[in-house]
């Protein structure tokens, strides 16, 4: 933010200038000088126009990260910005006006956005040492609010097919696109493009698995060297034919009967392997670490036999146990009701036994009906005679408990908390894991899915206006890049943690092992700058705090005072094995 205006002690003895305080952008800004992204950028785009390309996906990479301002206030964003310090150049303000910005989409769109997102990814993994031997794949959904009905003409325009599909957003009503991300090193982005809105899961896994091997190859590593993580859409026999010769890990959907055949033989057999806790991210003290068990088994589809390791989740998905409560009350109620249309008094002990017979049928492997019968003695209609006891008939009573059986329950619910991991990777040679080193692998998993959390935050991505598609692919790739330098950072301070045994600023005044991007930025406030016409100083350098952060993320104070400032990559002291 700009503050010409502002009475500030001190700002005579300047002779003139302007303060700005940037927050956390200088250093994603260093970032982006590091992947040398305004030089790759401007080599894959050829143009002619006076604002290169560059510039434009930077600028709006650190709009993207800022707080997501609409495409159409970048100006503004910038005219309040030291633009020499964050682009590297310059360059006035406004020449980022919705013009230019329009024709660097389009130009964009034109080069291939998928391929700068690949040449940024293999400098990712070079400068920063990105472990790429487990690549994640996944696909979310993007609801838009334009009609975009050119999109279902016979001739669409070029880029995703805007169009109503299964919205992951749950807003049918909407048209959406599909963006596609392949993660490695818990998050960091080395492929993504847009797809269409009505693109299917399984499909999009197929296309990916076909050119997963020239992608990886890219990184140096062949057949066998990674190892494919995916979700259940990926489970298809085309799908399935598509791995070979590569490694890959998923989950096995319910819908394959195999599934429940290996859980029920898993519960059964009750052959666990304990693992305890796999704490990936910071749980409350309210909600405890969930907890898991394995064992091994394998399953044939397909006609080719799989890996298969059933896992059991101390607190695994809530869904299934709420629907097994369900089943367990559904059970006992209809037993209720069956039982309540028979008659409760027989005239003949054969028909009393007989009813009863009819009854405990009625039992299910979750409950079973008790039947007593009692025999009653009932007064007979009529005149009682004058002397002596009056005459009785014995009638028989039926009466009825419903238990519920205890051992089977506990067998349902241990079902309900299991999940099956499907693969090829060998249990023993060459890129073996066992099962508990493959449960930890899926887990990671969970870095995809927040990369999507934070594609769809609306702190981060308002909603989008663009009129075209090939615009919505341009800026998918702008929104990827942004998540790439987001992710860096919190892998960069990570890093440091791990390397130094220390810890960084937390929340709530502690400090933590698992420092966060956002940790960061809410701590890089109140830092002044005032610029001159030959120079930069700090008026209000970085505090403890705020140091703290810079050199975990291998920068120092010279990132808000230089233009060429660049973070030193911060290296894991031992690489990841896979072993």
């Amino acid at each position: 933010m700009k503050l010409c205006d502002a009475p500030l002690a001190g700002w005579e003895i300047l002779g003139g200038g302007e303060i700005f305080t940037h927050g956390h952008l200088p250093t994603a800004a260093a970032y982006c000088r590091r992947l040398g992204l305004v030089e790759l950028v401007d080599r894959l785009v050829p143009t002619q126009m006076e604002l290169r390309p560059g510039l434009v996906v930077q600028a709006m990479v650190l709009d993207t990260l800022s707080g997501r301002t609409p495409l159409y206030r970048i100006e503004q964003f910038l005219a309040d910005q030291d633009v020499e310090l964050l682009l590297g150049e310059a360059v006035p303000a406004h020449r980022f006006n919705d013009t230019n910005l329009a024709r660097s989409l389009d130009a964009l769109f034109a080069a291939g956005t998928s391929k700068i997102v690949t040449e940024l990814g293999i400098r990712a993994v070079g400068a920063f040492g990105l472990d790429t031997s487990i690549p994640s794949y996944d696909t979310t959904s993007t609801s838009v609010w334009g009609d975009y009905r050119p999109c279902e003409s016979d001739c669409p325009p070029a880029g995703p097919v805007i169009t109503h599909g299964h919205s992951k957003d749950h807003l049918p009503g909407l048209k959406q696109f599909m963006t596609e991300l392949l993660c490695v090193d818990r998050g960091v982005p080395i492929f993504g493009r847009t797809l269409d809105g009505n693109s299917s899961d399984k499909t999009s896994n197929h296309k990916m698995l076909s050119r997963i091997s020239s992608i990886m190859a890219l990184h140096g590593l062949g057949p066998g060297a990674f190892v494919y993580v995916a979700d259940s859409a990926m489970v298809t026999e085309k799908n399935l034919e598509a791995t070979h010769p590569n490694y890959f890990l998923t989950r096995l959907p319910a819908t394959y009967g195999e599934c429940e055949r290996v859980i029920t033989a898993a519960v059964d057999g009750q052959n666990w392997t304990f693992i305890g806790p796999l704490v990936e991210t910071i749980t409350g003290k309210n909600r405890p670490c969930a907890e898991y068990k394995v064992t091994e088994s394998s399953v044939e589809l397909h006609g080719k036999t799989y890996r298969t390791v059933v896992v059991h989740s101390s607190a695994h998905d809530k869904r299934r146990q709420k629907k097994l409560e369900k089943t367990i009350a559904g059970s006992a109620k209809s037993i209720t009701e069956e039982l309540a249309k028979l008659p409760s008094v027989y005239f003949c002990e054969a028909d009393a036994r007989a009813a009863a017979k009819r009854a405990e049928g009625l039992s299910t492997p979750l409950h079973t009906v008790a039947i007593t019968i009692c025999p009653v003695e009932v007064r007979r209609r009529g005149r009682p005679p004058a002397q002596g006891p009056a005459p009785t008939d014995t009638r028989f009573t039926l009466s009825w408990s419903i238990a519920e059986n205890a051992a089977e329950v506990e067998k349902e619910r241990s079902r309900a908390g299991c999940f099956v991991l499907l693969t090829n990777v060998p249990l023993e040679g060459d890129g073996a894991m066992d099962a508990a080193r493959l449960l930890k692998t899926y887990k990671g998993q969970y870095g995809i899915e927040s990369d999507f959390a934070f594609l769809k935050d609306p702190l981060v991505v308002n909603d989008l206006f663009l009129k075209t598609p090939s615009r919505i692919d341009a800026l998918g790739m702008i929104l990827i890049i942004a998540l790439m330098i987001w992710r860096l950072m919190e892998r960069s301070m990570r890093v440091y943690v791990q390397n130094t045994q220390t810890t960084l600023p937390g929340w709530d005044r502690k400090t933590t092992d698992k420092p966060t991007s956002f940790m960061m930025i809410t701590t890089m406030t109140g830092i002044l700058v005032a610029r001159t016409q030959d120079q930069r100083l700090l008026l209000c350098p970085p505090g403890p705090n705020q140091l703290a952060f810079l050199v975990a993320l291998g920068l120092g104070p010279s990132a808000f005072i230089d233009h060429h400032a660049c973070c030193v990559p911060i290296i894991p002291l031992r690489s990841v094995s896979r072993g």
